[in-house]
């Protein structure tokens, strides 16, 4: 008989991802459509560029063992400088007018790397986390493991309701736990998984609430720009970051993943300067540096224009696989039907809404239903985390990795599985929760 061992309070606290669920049953269900995991498209897969690139940097001998050395903690400093470039060009300003330079770029592996360093920073037991509901399903486990007590604020059309944040935080200082909230977590360019983007006004609001309720310490905002540069429609918005002149209050995060390839495997963040040292303490522990192989590919790619050529294309690719979606979506709910989704600008995600009586959630007879005719999707209950009621009629379905024709069955197969269950064929009355 083996002996028991002991886990450690913070091994005791993470859960099992729920993204675990829907590997395994994609994984034991070969016929499946997968609306479920945010892959990217993979015929859009740069295979050609990165070769290229990687031929080239080899074809050097310095530059090739260089490339295999170990590299910083920090990361490579010409791309830290290239990634400052973009992100200026991207908000059309100035290293003056941000207060920035590359030396406040951290390279890290995955921008998931980056949110959970942040947390070790960050946070104590206990202390407060603020996000949308719903929100990155992902970023809570991370929270959870951390001891941290995350509420949220609803979402309109218009992204993250600020008058509620502004509400929440006047509630907290008047329970005298204001001195608790560390950070305000927001996914703003075609949220993960709602699609919505955070408004103009909405992201100066924002910015200005926090820095006006940072009365006992710095209240921080993370903005998870990860979907950015995939818009595909509308006029862009400036970062929450290009508003906070004085590099004080915005963790800026992105990750080359979702625009060229996430088998490179590396993200990284544009910090307040006195965080950078503090946090690369942490990712020293952690792993004293991010490939500096993949770093130097990255560079190239950056320096001869193809990362640049290769997010203009995706654009056009994404852009295409969602109309198609979309389109095969109104063909199958009609507005009679009862159920509801926009057509999002960028990003690779459509939230769907549907009438009170179709549960989505993951032992719903839809999720079954769904199940045996061979299409996933990742239920809205998943995406939501702390104070309020946990909608039970929503699900999250990404149009990233299936093919065209492939989004086209999804389609009927969700519409066969909801008729199944009993769809209505009007519009009721919406339940505010999850029932028991």
């Amino acid at each position: 008989m083996s002996l028991p061992f002991h886990l450690s309070q913070r091994a005791r606290q993470t859960a099992e991802p729920p993204i675990s669920y829907f590997m395994e049953q994609a994984v034991g269900n070969p016929g499946l459509i997968s609306l479920a995991a945010g892959l990217v498209d993979g015929a859009s897969l740069p295979a050609d560029d990165v070769r290229g690139a990687v031929e080239q940097i080899l074809r050097d001998p310095a530059r090739a063992r260089e490339a295999l050395q170990y590299g910083t903690t920090q990361g490579y400093a010409p791309l830290r400088e290239k990634i400052l470039a973009n992100l200026l060009a991207l908000d059309h300003v100035s290293r003056r007018d941000l207060d920035a330079t590359p030396d406040d770029v951290v390279v890290t592996t995955g921008s998931q790397q980056l949110l959970y360093l942040l947390g070790e920073l960050l946070f104590d037991p206990g202390d407060i986390v603020i996000t949308e509901a719903p929100s990155y399903f992902v970023y809570h486990g991370i929270l959870a493991s951390l001891g941290v007590r995350t509420l949220a604020v609803p979402m309109d059309q218009d992204g993250m309701s600020t008058d509620a944040l502004d509400e929440l935080l006047q509630q907290l200082e008047r329970a005298g736990e204001l001195g608790r909230v560390r950070l305000v977590y927001t996914v703003d360019y075609f949220q993960n998984p709602s699609g919505l983007s955070l408004s103009r006004e909405r992201r100066r609001q924002l910015l200005d609430i926090v820095q006006r309720f940072s009365k006992q310490q710095r209240i921080f905002i993370l903005e998870d720009a990860a979907y950015r540069e995939l818009r595909y429609e509308g006029d862009d918005a400036p970062s929450i970051k290009s508003l906070d002149a004085g590099n004080q209050h915005v963790i800026l995060t992105m990750t080359f993943s979702k625009p060229l390839s996430p088998g490179l495997k590396t993200g990284y963040g544009l910090l307040p300067r006195d965080l950078v040292g503090p946090l690369l303490r942490f990712k020293g522990n952690h792993d004293f540096g991010s490939s500096n192989f993949n770093q130097h590919v990255l560079d190239q790619l950056l320096a001869n224009g193809v990362y640049d050529r290769h997010v203009e294309e995706l654009r056009g690719a994404y852009r295409r696989k969602r109309d198609i979606f979309v389109a095969a979506l109104r063909e199958e709910f009609p507005a009679s039907t009862g159920m509801r989704f926009a057509n999002p600008e960028g990003g690779m995600y459509v939230w769907l809404t549907c009438p009170e009586g179709l549960d989505t959630g993951l032992k719903s007879p839809f999720m079954k239903a769904c199940i045996k005719e061979g299409v996933l999707y990742v239920p809205g209950e998943c995406c939501y985390v702390g104070n309020g009621a946990t909608p039970c009629m929503e699900a999250r379905l990404c149009f990233g990795v299936a093919t065209p024709e492939e989004l086209r069955e999804a389609a009927r197969r969700l519409g066969r599985a909801a008729r199944a269950v009993g769809l209505p064929r009007r519009s009721l009355p919406r339940a505010a929760g999850c029932r028991a």
